[in-house]
């Protein structure tokens, strides 16, 4: 027997939408993006941005704001003002007002002319390993580093200081450098390892450079995955999170502190994984976001007690997408769900209701457009997989749902691959956009999506066109049964493990869906081994290259999940999307697929996008985005 849980988000869209109006794309892009950015030395505002796109410029608009913590009308700030007060000044007051930055460094010679400097005009690159491309950005020499600045403007370049050769630091953003309580050493992460040794490798690690001496120290060594994002807390504790393996970047992620000397892991015995954390002002706790049941919620570590396991501190059909900063009793975070977009919010840490903490707005950039636009309800819905296990998926409604009509379907493929189908909001694939164009979406939390344990997680590894497969046709086959589905008007759509997704089951979906999408999707195994950025991502997720013939797994991936050995099978209408700076599934994915589908003479149509990545970031091409996707959705779900 199926269990459903119902829940009371969007009840009343259900009902009535009298004077509202329907989202559109063109009301999608209308909205403000609103983007935490930290808390103020004194704890009395919080810093944020608020970008808002100018589809006629085809650029945003982007504006500072400090908001009080404890509420009201936001201030204007210039962008220097934030950069001031959120520099990474030294808490070493001997040294004067100095900080750290990063920017980039020109390390290796790559370009002609760095070759011949008379060959000026000359386009040529020229590389001996791999690393020659990442995510949108050919390599050119450049890495970032990390640097001291001093009050007058000097700058010294850390980097030249190491002992070790090693290109790029940090290795993400300005979270992965800081310095040690006493300011006299500075904390970074980084990869130690350069072109291919690089790009077959996640194990990055959390480096101490001692100021006086120029002398470094692997604190993470013998850890051989990510490891990332250090933290001291108020008593000088190191925290920051850790993957087990090399390879793996959707590995569990725990939460590691070292005291005294020892490295201890406070998530070791827990069963979920860690987004991100923030300690307690007070220093014995740490905050962190996890995924859980299809959401993503506030969590606290009691990191002196006897049992570490992280206790969940809020819950609701949202998310908390990321925390901003504590003042006093009050966290500023994140919160967005499926018809509202990220706002700032606040929970008081010491008033709990039914067991949870509650969250109030602070910030409200949207709230007048919110007024004006219907809400979609949403359902949460338990699905019997094939192997007997309970999925969760949501179900989104439109606005304007009526029980007694019939109403074209779609399946949603998320991709990552390991990448929760939670309360996001995305100003792309939004599912609040679909149902108001009068789609019902299903939106399952196929095998491999984390917030259900790490065996959930993982098996998806290894077996892309396996039981992931087989949890999005029991999802589709599940909602079919309702009396409100058109069964013959039922569609899906995703993007990158989602595109793939979509060319696999466009192989063995057997006539149930009439309409495929995919953006990004990988086509042909063999040729995105050959092309893509990340090489770790693909050993790890289809077993390694395809010439390793005694590799069962990989020969398993690129004979039988292959989307190209499937094509014979295609018949089903498909609109294929790709951008030209895609590095990390390249575009040939999509050219290889719209040949296929044209030459086979199957409805097919290609919307390319010559200056995208793997995204789609530019304000008119995300409205042509959306134009075509709707316009082919009504034209093959007639």
């Amino acid at each position: 027997m199926k269990r459903y849980i119902f829940l009371l988000v969007g009840i009343m869209t259900l009902n009535n939408i009298e004077g509202q109006e329907l989202l559109t794309p063109e009301k999608l892009w209308a909205l403000h993006r609103v983007n935490g950015i930290g808390i103020t030395p004194d704890e009395q505002y919080v810093l944020l941005s608020v970008s808002t796109p100018n589809v006629k410029d085809n650029s945003f608009n982007k504006e500072y704001y400090k908001l009080a913590v404890k509420g009201g009308v936001p201030i204007p700030v210039s962008k220097e003002e934030i950069e001031r007060l959120t520099a990474k000044y030294s808490p070493n007051k001997k040294e004067g007002l100095v900080k750290l930055i990063h920017k980039e460094v020109k390390v290796e010679p790559v370009l002609g002319k760095d070759f011949y400097p008379d060959l000026e005009k000359s386009s040529g690159r020229l590389y001996s390993s791999l690393d020659h491309r990442h995510w949108d950005t050919w390599n050119e020499g450049k890495y970032n580093h990390v640097f001291i600045e001093d009050a007058e403007g000097k700058q010294k370049d850390l980097m030249q200081g190491l002992s070790f050769y090693c290109p790029q630091v940090p290795f993400g953003g300005d979270e992965d450098y800081i310095w040690s309580p006493d300011g006299e050493k500075v904390l970074f992460v980084t990869k130690a390892k350069t072109g291919t040794e690089y790009v077959l490798s996640t194990n990055t690690d959390i480096y101490e450079l001692d100021l006086s001496t120029m002398k470094s120290k692997n604190l993470t060594e013998g850890m051989m995955g990510y490891d990332t994002h250090p933290q001291y807390s108020k008593e000088g504790v190191l925290a920051w999170l850790s993957m087990e393996h090399d390879g793996n970047e959707a590995d569990k992620n725990d939460l590691y502190i070292l005291k005294d000397n020892k490295r201890i892991n406070l998530t070791a015995k827990w069963d979920n994984t860690v987004f991100s954390y923030r300690w307690s002002k007070d220093g014995k706790q740490i905050y962190l976001i996890a995924p859980t049941q299809g959401t993503e919620q506030l969590f606290v570590v009691d990191v002196y007690g006897k049992d570490t396991t992280p206790k969940q501190l809020t819950k609701g059909v949202f998310d908390v997408s990321s925390i901003v900063g504590q003042s006093g009793n009050l966290l500023v975070v994140m919160r967005n769900d499926m018809n509202h977009a990220g706002e700032l919010y606040t929970i008081n840490l010491r008033e709990k209701k039914k067991g949870f903490l509650s969250l109030t707005q602070l910030s409200h950039f949207n709230d007048e457009a919110y007024k004006q636009i219907a809400q979609c309800g949403i359902k949460e819905r338990i699905i019997k997989t094939t192997d007997g296990k309970d999925m969760h998926a949501w179900v989104i409604y439109p606005p304007d749902f009526n029980p007694n009509k019939k109403y074209p379907t779609l399946l949603y493929c998320q991709g990552g691959p390991q990448s929760v189908v939670s309360q996001f909001y995305s100003f792309r694939w939004n599912f609040q956009l679909m149902a108001s164009e009068g789609y019902i979406v299903i939106a399952p939390n196929r095998r491999g999506l984390p917030g259900f344990g790490v065996e959930w997680n993982d098996q998806i590894s290894g077996d892309w066109g396996g039981q992931p497969m087989r949890d999005y046709l029991s999802a589709i086959d599940d909602i079919a049964k309702e009396p409100y589905v058109d069964k013959e008007r039922l569609g899906a759509v995703g993007a990158s493990y989602g595109g793939y997704s979509i060319y696999y089951l466009a192989g063995i979906h057997q006539k149930r869906f009439k309409s495929f999408i995919a953006h990004c999707g990988v086509f042909n195994l063999e040729s995105m081994y050959g092309t893509t950025e990340e090489l770790f991502f693909n050993n790890h997720e289809i077993g390694g290259p395809y010439w390793e013939k005694e590799n069962t797994i990989a020969q398993k991936s690129y004979k039988e999940f292959n989307p190209i050995k499937r094509i014979t099978e295609w018949d089903t209408p498909i609109l294929i999307i790709h951008g030209g700076k895609d590095y990390r599934v390249p575009e040939e994915q999509g050219f290889q697929a719209f040949t296929a589908a044209q030459l086979r003479g199957i409805k097919s149509e290609f919307l390319y996008f010559p200056d995208e990545n793997h995204w789609v970031l530019q304000p008119q091409n995300g409205l042509l985005w959306q134009r075509t996707f709707f316009k082919w959705l009504k034209e093959t779900l007639k």
